[in-house]
């Protein structure tokens, strides 16, 4: 078995980090067998260098090497591309088409970016994994493949299998092994020793002399936070080659090519979004029928007191509060609270009877109190426009929704 320090050295891997050699050491490690690898790490962190090594250190070597970039092909045509397709499987198909699992057939295939599958898709690799069985798009006949998998992803698996985007299980078959590559930031000496060795590749292939980096210069890059990792670094080394007349670059030369270069503290980013707009006015909903709820048993409290003292005016002054809660400062009676005689002296409560601004109290009405969203939700729109004359912006904002969501029930309801 070859070691570390020469398989780096000959699929050109450069850097003495702790993490990368543990990566490489797994990748030898595994390579004999044909249990599925997953390669994870940010983005432009060199995963593919990963499946390479494994296939070429395999006794699949002499087999095809595909690699696939999942999320660069089109939801409508993935499967055809991977699994194939028989002759008049939809529009366009003027022939029977071979995908790469067949082709593949004896080798490895590398799913890079495989997080950005389509959940159907996601089945039908999950078979391939389970016994080596496809069945083309348009075909009935199960086929049989032998094919290694190496998948690689820069997401969160776990945060996109709690958003039912990736399939828990397809995830544990494809991460028999996971190697994980550390980002550039986190590999502090070899920083420099990248940069180095890229500088001197474009003075190579574009004929110039190598740039050279100030020790200002050096102090910037190793401590730039460089969110692209290694794709940022190369870019970065070849256009100051091209670019700079001056082969010695200074401090302030190097932070023209480096965005936000005097600030490298990690940006907040909310990863937090609404799944959608009817998520949010359920909640909202929710909540205002859970207020209205407490409303309801407030104002069973008040009229019972109402009932038992007759008093109608003492109660409001006393209970004056909890009234403009129930009916809003505008809407609170105006008026001393009257009472209807109840004839029937049984332990019943009274139904609150609204006329001419004026709240009464008649006999018990037995009648269930209705829950149902959509009258609810009516109810408090109509409510709403009423209060604010009309007015959708100041009502939506007093629901809690947008006012392009108002315009809309508006027009669902025929308000």
């Amino acid at each position: 078995m070859e070691s570390v320090q020469a398989i780096k050295q000959r699929f050109g891997i450069i850097g003495n980090d702790a993490a990368l050699n543990r990566a490489v050491e797994k990748a030898i490690q595994v390579s004999p067998t044909d249990i599925s690898v997953l390669v994870t790490g940010e983005s432009g962190v060199g995963k593919e260098s990963i499946p390479k090594i494994i296939h070429q250190l395999s006794h699949r070597k002499h087999g095809k090497y595909i690699a696939v970039n999942c999320g660069a092909i089109p939801e409508g045509t993935i499967d055809s591309e991977l699994f194939g397709h028989e002759k008049g499987a939809f529009t366009g198909a003027t022939q029977t088409r071979s995908g790469y699992f067949e082709v593949a057939d004896g080798g490895t295939i590398f799913l890079d970016e495989v997080g950005e599958l389509p959940l159907t898709t996601q089945v039908r690799l999950l078979r391939v994994l389970e016994n080596g069985e496809f069945i083309k798009v348009g075909s009935s006949k199960v086929q049989k493949t032998d094919v290694r998998i190496v998948a690689a992803t820069n997401a969160n698996m776990f945060e996109a299998i709690g958003k039912e985007k990736f399939r828990e299980d397809l995830y544990y078959r494809l991460s028999t092994v996971e190697i994980h590559l550390p980002a550039l930031r986190d590999r502090k000496d070899d920083i420099h020793l990248l940069f180095r060795k890229f500088a001197s590749d474009f003075a190579l292939k574009y004929k110039m002399p190598t740039i050279r980096l100030s020790d200002d210069a050096v102090k910037l890059l190793l401590s730039y936070r460089w969110s692209g990792n290694i794709r940022q670094l190369r870019n970065v080394a070849e256009q100051i080659s091209v670019l700079e007349q001056t082969r010695t670059i200074s401090l302030e030369t190097l932070k023209g090519y480096l965005p936000d270069a005097g600030s490298n503290l990690p940006a907040v980013i909310s990863t937090k979004k609404a799944d959608s707009d009817f998520s949010n006015e359920r909640e909202i909903l929710y909540k205002v029928l859970f207020d209205m709820k407490s409303d309801l048993n407030d104002l069973k409290k008040l009229t019972m007191e109402l009932m038992q003292s007759g008093n109608g005016n003492e109660v409001q002054q006393k209970h004056q509060g909890l009234i403009d809660k129930i009916y809003g400062d505008d809407e609170s009676p105006s008026e001393e609270l009257a009472v209807v005689p109840i004839v029937d002296q049984g332990p019943a409560e009274a139904e609150i009877v609204e006329t001419n601004d004026k709240y009464h109290f008649a006999e018990e009405v037995e009648e269930e109190e209705t829950l149902s969203l959509h009258d609810k939700e009516l109810e408090l729109i109509k409510k709403s426009l009423e209060r604010h004359k009309g007015k959708r912006k100041l009502a939506a904002a007093e629901l809690g929704i947008s006012e392009r969501t108002l315009y809309r029930k508006i027009k669902q309801y025929d308000l």
